[in-house]
């Protein structure tokens, strides 16, 4: 099916989700993989503590990230990548909490994406004993990535949407998300975020 989105995942320095330490993106168009990339980040001041337990989930160390380029930077390399694309991430909410909190962390504009949770529409067309990525991305044919690795996430997140929209016949996220029964979320603008408080 000719669905066009980016796929993105973070990964986390510590509870924060502000501590973004690493991020992969996979476009697609028409349905088809085009590009992938993923890239360390130096997390924002004060966000920057690396906790033994992320460590252990992801194998990212303070030592590898020291010469990343900070938040702020990053922020136009993804923006680059995912141009004007609905953003998919398996536990979406997670994701975009992430770019929502980096930026204020760092008092950059959040650009306003839509996104749509693949953990929301595999649970829906899948039936599964559980949910989690590698299970999900298993039922749509696309296994043996290393899990955790934020690039690998976001191609096997990526897969998971693109088998969804085969198995219900949709052309755009929009439809999908629709025959599912999902809704497709979207990050506030500044202004609104500015009117409500």
């Amino acid at each position: 099916m000719p669905v066009d989105f980016t796929a993105i995942d973070f990964e986390t320095a510590n509870a924060s989700t502000a501590s973004a330490c690493a991020v992969g993106l996979t476009r697609v168009r028409d349905g088809r993989v085009v590009a992938t990339a993923g890239w360390l980040i130096q997390p924002p001041p004060g966000h920057d503590e690396f906790h033994p337990r992320n460590i252990e989930i992801h194998g990212i160390h303070p030592e590898d990230v020291r010469s990343a380029a900070p938040w702020t930077d990053q922020l136009d390399r993804i923006a680059a990548f995912a141009g004007a694309d609905v953003l998919v991430a398996h536990n979406a909410g997670f994701d975009m909490s992430v770019l929502r909190r980096a930026c204020a962390a760092t008092g950059d504009q959040c650009p306003p994406y839509r996104y749509l949770c693949s953990v929301q529409v595999a649970r829906r067309v899948y039936e599964l004993p559980s949910y989690s990525l590698p299970f999900a991305a298993a039922e749509a044919g696309f296994t043996g990535f290393a899990h955790h690795d934020a690039a690998a996430d976001a191609l096997a997140c990526a897969h998971i949407i693109i088998d969804a929209a085969r198995r219900t016949g949709s052309g755009d996220l929009d439809t999908l998300a629709a025959a599912v029964g999902v809704r497709i979320g979207a990050i506030p603008a500044p202004e609104l975020l500015h009117a409500v408080a």
